[in-house]
C-alpha cells in the first residue's frame, strides 16, 4: 500500500510540472456583408450592413451591425438617393423612391472609418405579372416514426415573354393571420393564495390579428431556359404549419422578381450551400462572393450581394377548412392580445374572400 501511494504522488509531482502548452491562433477575419435589394415597388428598401467574425475570436458567430456609414443608391443617369440609418446597421431609402425597369443601379457605401466599397452595375428587368396564386396542403417526411411536418405549399401562374430571357426570384413577405386563442380556459397562477391554477376565464379576447413574428425561410429560383415563351404554374414558396399559423385564416404575400443572369447565379450557390445535408461527401462551406466589391482595397473579401430588381406582388388567403394535413393545434388559455403583436383590429386592407 506504502509503495502504491508513493507513485501516485510521484505521478502526480510529474504532473505538476508540466507547462500547459498555448496555442496562439490569429483573429478571424471580419468581413463585410451587404443585404438588401431595391424594386419597382415604392419605398422604403432596407440594405443591412454586418460584420462577423469566423474563427478564434471572443466573439466568434456573432452578427455585429455596422453603423454610422453612408449609404446611397446611384443610377445609371447620374441620379444619387441617400438611405437613412433606422436602426444599428439598417439603412433605408426614402418611401417615395423606386427603381426603374431599363436603369442601372449601383450601390456605394462610405464606413465611419473612410473606407468605400461599390457593387457592379444591376440592370432593372421587365418581370411578368403573376396571374393568380393557389395552394395545396403537403406533409414532409421526417426522420421521425411519429411526427410529420406539414404545411402549404403556394403556386404561381404566370406567362413567360417569348422575346426574353428571364431570370425570376420569388420572395414570401411576412404573412398575417388569425391567432385564435382560448381565454376561456384561463387560470390562476401556481402561486395564487387559495386557488392555484384553479379555473379563471377571461372575456375577451379569442381572435386576434398577427403579423407573422417567424420569418419564412427559402426562396425560389428560376430561369426560363425550359419554359420561354409558355404558361407555367410553379411551386414558389413553402409555409410549414406551427401548430398556429392555420388555426383559422392565413395571409400570404409572395413577389415574383426580374433578376439579372449574375443575381440567379449567386443565389442559386447560396440555395445549394443551404441545402447542404451534412454528409461527409457535401462540400465545405464557402464565402460565395457577391458583386460588392471594396474601392479602398481590392484584395478585401465583401459578401452580399446588391440586388435590383422589377417586381410583382400578389396575396392569397388561406383557409384552415381547406387543408388537408394539420399539426396539433397549440392551445393559448389566455387572451389573444397577450401574444407579442397581435392586436384584435384586422389590418386596413384585409379582405378575405367569402365563401
Amino acid at each position: 500500500m506504502f509503495q502504491r501511494l508513493i507513485i501516485v504522488l510521484s505521478f502526480l509531482s510529474i504532473a505538476s510540472c508540466i507547462d500547459p502548452y498555448r496555442i496562439s491562433l490569429p483573429d478571424g477575419e471580419r468581413l463585410l456583408t451587404v443585404d438588401g435589394y431595391i424594386t419597382t415597388d415604392f419605398g422604403p428598401h432596407r440594405i443591412t450592413l454586418t460584420r462577423s467574425d469566423t474563427y478564434g475570436s471572443v466573439f466568434e458567430g456573432l452578427i455585429r451591425p455596422v453603423s454610422q456609414a453612408t449609404v446611397a443608391v446611384r443610377d445609371s443617369q447620374g441620379e444619387v438617393t441617400f438611405l437613412t440609418e433606422i436602426e444599428p446597421g439598417a439603412y433605408e431609402t426614402p418611401r417615395g423612391f423606386r427603381a426603374e425597369v431599363g436603369k442601372s443601379y449601383v450601390l456605394q457605401i462610405t464606413l465611419q472609418d473612410g473606407k468605400e466599397y461599390t457593387s457592379l452595375p444591376e440592370l432593372v428587368n421587365p418581370v411578368p405579372v403573376i396571374d393568380s396564386l393557389s395552394y395545396r396542403s403537403v406533409q414532409v417526411a421526417t426522420d421521425s416514426r411519429v411526427f410529420d411536418r406539414s404545411g402549404v405549399q403556394i403556386v404561381a401562374s404566370f406567362r413567360d415573354p417569348v422575346d426574353q430571357t428571364n431570370f425570376y426570384y420569388w420572395r414570401t413577405v411576412p404573412g398575417t393571420f388569425v391567432v385564435v386563442a382560448n381565454p376561456e380556459l384561463h387560470t390562476f397562477p401556481p402561486n395564487h393564495p387559495t386557488n392555484p391554477r384553479g379555473p379563471n376565464p377571461k372575456d375577451c379576447c379569442a381572435t386576434c390579428f398577427l403579423v407573422d413574428p417567424t420569418r419564412i425561410n427559402g426562396f425560389s429560383l428560376a430561369s426560363d431556359e425550359d419554359f420561354n415563351g409558355l404558361s407555367n404554374r410553379l411551386p414558389v414558396a413553402f409555409i410549414e404549419d406551427n401548430g398556429l399559423r392555420f388555426k383559422r385564416t392565413y395571409r400570404a404575400e409572395i413577389q415574383q422578381l426580374g433578376i439579372t443572369s449574375e443575381a440567379h447565379r449567386f443565389l442559386r450557390l447560396v440555395e445549394q450551400q443551404v441545402s447542404l445535408t451534412g454528409s461527409v461527401f457535401d462540400q465545405p462551406p464557402a464565402n460565395i462572393r457577391g458583386n460588392m466589391i471594396s474601392l479602398s482595397n481590392p484584395d478585401e473579401t465583401v459578401l452580399g450581394y446588391f440586388i435590383a430588381a422589377s417586381v410583382d406582388t400578389k396575396q392569397i388567403y388561406i383557409e384552415n377548412q381547406n387543408l388537408q394535413f394539420l399539426q396539433t393545434p397549440r392551445i393559448i388559455p389566455d387572451d389573444c392580445r397577450t401574444v407579442q403583436g397581435a392586436t384584435v383590429d384586422p389590418p386596413s386592407n384585409w379582405n378575405p374572400p367569402r365563401n
